[in-house]
């Protein structure tokens, strides 16, 4: 259960007062998150977010979620904020227990009572087209990811390409324009093994300054002078026939994608994933963006991770490509997932991570690359998604707009928030009149998995973003107690 799957339309209408919205000088402020790459104005626009004080009266928010839920979400919320617990259930979703299958019913069983109903949008098409109706009646957006990832075979590549081809057919039946986007994952329908194959092949290209790669159709600059090529010791071998076939294939998933999205005027946005393969995931992305190309707005959107070190430089260097090429670039810019797995890889190799030292080091780059692109889509062509659960990021950027003439053209920028986190964030941010989306993952439960597992990561520690939601709901809880009771 998350607030916006029971949310009414009154409720919003009455959030900024219930939850002490109030109007606030962002660049004037001092903040824990640095307004690197956003410069200081006296005058600067005010922009109506809400406070970190939040006032008793929630009852609005949560009018029509049942005690019950209330409390699970609650306590699902406070579970993912504890890193000995968020440990210890990794472990047990990633384990060799998970091959039993009395022990994986249970973890299946309690998994959908917790995490699964609180952070996903149901398990199938139309579970998750009643949260879009939702979210569209409280002014929001939908981004629908059917939870696909990670195909070792062909077969299951055309299983998923199917299935979200299904995804896309089934917008038309929602309300006009409430899916902000479809989302897919490159490793659900092109091998992973084919990925970590051609991401070696291009790193060695980049570090020998070479273009020998008889399959490498157009494309954007993937790599800069600071990106990790650690991955790529040495030379690897030319694709075989087998590989280029497979590679064709997966061109031709992605290209039928592409045409249902274009029918549907449903725009596609590519995630990104581990270093390991992101450099194919950006290539099958540049590729495909260049050859569907439109003159009013991106149809496709690549993710940019800001934990990476190089991530300003990259997004610099393939913007600037783009507009050589008249090409409107689509980007999507979020913190990243993926954490864990790519200290130990670089640890494994005798490498530094190539993650920011710091989260305040990832805040300035997230700030920094917000801040180019939209001074970019302010005076010239391209469209920016901002994925962030940041209180100060989503003031900073939201000004920034203001201050550049952006408001409600969802063609030129929209914030998103991933559903089940965020929903004052996102709230503030729609009501301070701005485009806001919801990234909804949906499908059965042990499919899932993986998705949950990154998002238990998220929120855990001392700086998760789910604090604020955690106290929303405890003052929620107290005044019905009180109720109650009197």
């Amino acid at each position: 259960m998350a607030i916006s799957r029971v949310s009414s339309v009154s409720s919003s209408k009455q959030l900024l007062s219930n939850l002490c919205f109030r109007f606030i000088r962002p660049l004037n402020t001092s903040s824990a998150v640095s307004s690197v790459g956003f410069a200081e104005k006296q005058d600067s626009t005010t922009v109506l977010l809400p406070s970190t004080e939040v006032s008793e009266d929630v009852k609005g928010l949560f009018s029509s979620v049942p005690t019950g839920k209330l409390i699970r979400s609650f306590l699902t919320l406070k579970m993912v904020s504890m890193e000995p617990v968020v440990d210890l259930g990794t472990w047990v979703m990633t384990s060799s227990l998970m091959k039993t299958a009395l022990f994986r019913g249970m973890v299946v069983g309690v998994t959908k009572a917790t995490f699964f109903d609180h952070f996903v949008a149901g398990r199938n098409h139309e579970e998750a087209g009643e949260i879009v109706k939702m979210l569209w009646k409280d002014g929001l957006g939908g981004m629908l990811d059917y939870g696909l990832e990670h195909a070792y075979d062909s077969v299951s590549c055309d299983l998923n390409m199917e299935a979200f081809i299904q995804t896309i057919e089934s917008t038309k039946l929602l309300p006009l324009s409430s899916v902000s986007a479809a989302v897919v994952k490159i490793t659900a329908i092109c091998p992973v093994d084919l990925l970590k194959r051609m991401s070696d092949l291009l790193r060695w290209e980049f570090k020998e300054k070479t273009n020998n790669l008889p399959w490498k159709m157009n494309t954007l600059p993937i790599f800069t002078d600071s990106s990790p090529l650690y991955h790529t010791l040495h030379k690897p071998e030319a694709l075989n026939s087998q590989e280029e076939k497979d590679l064709e294939l997966a061109h031709q998933r992605l290209h039928n994608i592409i045409q249902k999205c274009e029918e549907a005027n449903v725009p596609l946005v590519i995630d990104a994933e581990e270093t390991l393969i992101q450099p194919a995931i950006d290539y099958f992305t540049y590729s495909a963006a260049i050859l569907h190309s439109k003159d009013d707005s991106p149809l496709i959107y690549g993710t940019f991770q800001a934990y990476l070190k190089d991530t300003k430089e990259r997004l610099i260097s393939a913007k600037r490509a783009a507009d050589k090429m008249g090409l409107r670039m689509g980007v999507k810019l979020v913190r990243g997932a993926y954490m864990s797995t790519e200290s130990q890889i670089a640890a494994s190799l005798g490498y530094d991570s190539p993650i920011h030292n710091s989260i305040k080091h990832t805040h300035d780059c997230y700030n920094n690359c917000a801040s180019f692109m939209l001074n970019e889509i302010a005076n010239g062509p391209g469209s920016l998604v901002l994925a962030t659960h940041n209180f100060e990021s989503g003031k900073l950027a939201a000004a920034k707009a203001r201050d550049l003439g952006i408001g409600k053209d969802r063609q030129k920028l929209q914030f998103a928030q991933l559903y089940g986190m965020a929903e004052a964030v996102t709230y503030g941010l729609k009501n301070a009149g701005f485009q806001v989306s919801k990234y909804l993952p949906f499908g059965p439960v042990e499919q899932i998995m993986p998705y949950l597992v990154r998002r238990a990561e998220e929120n855990k520690g001392m700086l998760s973003t789910s604090s604020l939601d955690r106290q929303l709901m405890k003052l929620e809880l107290k005044r019905r107690a009180k109720a109650a009771i009197l």
